[in-house]
């Protein structure tokens, strides 16, 4: 078989119907646009045109806002930390960002990564991130561990 061989099946295709080819078409005249009226014109996109009506689009409150100069941190929970530390994706002596996403623990790093204190805090970790919360610091040196805070990444081109 080659491919000038094949072919679609029987009835698979239709031609398209032309239309404004003369009344005996079927489609003649008006070609299907009924008569007269803006619908009937060509160039005509009505899209949320409410016929001199407030559209519905513009009734609506718009809410929300993202700032341009906004930040996207990954983020990872004590109890996620937790348990790549026992599985042993991760050592609990030195754990960064990379080696987090190097385990698969973080997918992208993004601006950094944010530590939550949602779970258990794994013992004897020595951590460094982007951030983390209050309670996610104070809950790992609860269980004998050190968090460092590197704070926001600096931008290359501000320099």
């Amino acid at each position: 078989m080659k491919l000038n061989d094949l072919s679609p099946a029987e009835g698979a295709t239709k031609n398209r119907m032309r239309v404004g080819r003369g009344v005996g078409s079927g489609k003649g005249k008006t070609a299907g646009r009924g008569v007269k009226g803006q619908k009937a014109r060509s160039g005509v996109a009505v899209n949320g045109f409410e016929g001199g009506q407030m559209p519905i689009y513009m009734r609506l409150p718009k809410r929300g806002f993202t700032a341009r100069n906004s930040k996207s941190h990954a983020w990872i929970n004590l109890s996620r930390l937790a348990k790549a530390i026992e599985e042993g994706k991760l050592d609990a002596k030195n754990v960064t960002e990379e080696t987090l996403v190097a385990a698969g623990v973080v997918n992208k790093l993004g601006d950094g990564v944010r530590l939550l204190a949602k779970g258990d805090a794994p013992k004897n970790v020595t951590i460094t991130v982007t951030g983390a919360s209050k309670a996610a610091i104070e809950a790992i040196e609860k269980a004998g561990g050190t968090v460092t805070v590197t704070g926001p990444k600096k931008d290359t081109a501000e320099v």
